[in-house]
């Protein structure tokens, strides 16, 4: 079986004290964001192997095929870590948070997060999304989205009742993180890094990655990670929906259903973006 895959995208990590980030509009694309600095994840967090500070993520997002990772290591990859860990989704039972483009996840081990829509003014193929984690902020943000008053000490843990916010996906992801150097290539040039994800419920996803130092270099990366997708038989333009929408599909087709009418287009639910990264 051939892998599938999405377009490339581009982002920089976020100094999560600004919590600004840039994501693509939907299941794929291109996304820029500035992060001069990158918080330290939290022990746990399957992100802490894969911190870089002040460079430039170029991604690609596939559905790889059962041979992936013996071809993989026919191309000379390193496996560098397998790690395991569960996201949780909460809303209300209408989905009020998500129809308006706000997604709330707690990962085992890393927290609470809360991404939501920054500047309406982003120009070309891009939607900016604000990444919250600081708990007072992410409560905050939650009391104004659903019309509420402030509440409790800014634990989101507390609010969840109050605010008739609920779980509304749970899943387990294990992760394999691949590396490698494609022939012919300097020496000196960073490694491309390949995720591959399968999710409890039976989806799986990839990542191929690269990281570049200025914006100049992105087009060479980007050249990179599409001829290690072809070595990989990912085919051109297709593109890999995140765990998160899959399990709605799936097991919340009404709910599916209710994100696909909340979007302008019709087509594709709001904020549907690569969600490890953003959804999960």
């Amino acid at each position: 079986m051939a892998a599938r895959a999405g377009t490339g995208r581009v982002r920089r990590e976020p100094d999560r004290g600004r919590g600004q980030r840039l994501l693509p509009a939907f299941l794929a694309g291109v996304a820029w964001a500035p992060f001069p600095h990158l918080q330290v994840p939290r022990e746990g967090d399957p992100r802490a192997l894969r911190m870089a500070q002040g460079l430039i993520e170029v991604e690609r997002k596939f559905v790889p095929g059962p041979g992936t990772e013996e071809r993989l290591q026919e191309l000379g990859g390193t496996l560098e870590h397998r790690v395991i860990f569960r996201d949780s989704y909460y809303d209300t039972p209408e989905l009020s948070l998500m129809q308006a483009d706000h997604w709330l996840r707690q990962r085992e081990g890393s927290g609470w997060e809360l991404k939501c829509p920054g500047a309406a003014d982003v120009s070309g193929p891009h939607t900016e999304y604000v990444e919250l984690t600081a708990e007072p902020a992410v409560v905050a943000r939650l009391c104004e989205v659903l019309g509420a008053e402030i509440l409790g000490a800014g634990h989101v843990a507390a609010v969840l009742g109050p605010l008739g916010l609920q779980e509304v996906a749970s899943f387990v992801t294990k992760r394999s993180a691949w590396k490698l150097v494609l022939s012919g290539a300097d020496e000196e040039e960073p490694s491309l890094r390949v995720d591959l994800d399968t999710a409890d419920f039976g989806y799986a996803v990839g990542e191929v990655e690269a990281l570049v130092h200025e914006e100049a270099e992105v087009p060479a990366a980007l050249e990179k990670i599409h001829s290690l997708s072809s070595m990989l038989g990912v085919p051109a333009q297709e593109s890999a929906p995140s765990k998160l929408i899959v399990y709605l599909q799936r097991f919340r087709p009404q709910d599916y259903q209710r994100l696909l009418k909340a979007n302008s287009s019709g087509d594709k639910p709001p904020g549907t973006t690569d969600p490890d990264s953003s959804l999960g």
